[in-house]
């Protein structure tokens, strides 16, 4: 699994509560099988803890973050010094 564009995982996280295997595809590049292969870990998660999706085939996109380790705070500093630093538009 590569490391996910930044800029997209801050949009997705504060734009979707919940997120489907075609956000998990554009965020790591992945296709079906990896795609479906990283959900899976989010789902057993979400399990232990008692939480359910409101669609059927997507997961929690909070609870996914924390089991892809992906830190929510370090990347919105990137994002804010990337703009800074580049202007708006961060893919150049």
């Amino acid at each position: 699994m590569r490391s996910p564009d930044i800029e997209m995982a801050v949009r997705l996280y504060y734009e979707k509560p919940e997120i489907t295997n075609s956000d998990i595809k554009e965020l790591f590049g992945t296709g079906e099988t990896q795609t479906i292969k990283i959900k899976k870990a989010v789902k057993e998660e979400m399990v232990k803890r008692g939480v359910k999706s409101w669609l059927p085939h997507s997961v929690n996109t909070e609870i996914a973050y924390e089991v892809w380790g992906i830190d929510i705070d370090n990347f919105e500093k990137r994002l804010k010094k990337l703009r800074t630093l580049y202007g708006k538009d961060v893919r150049k």
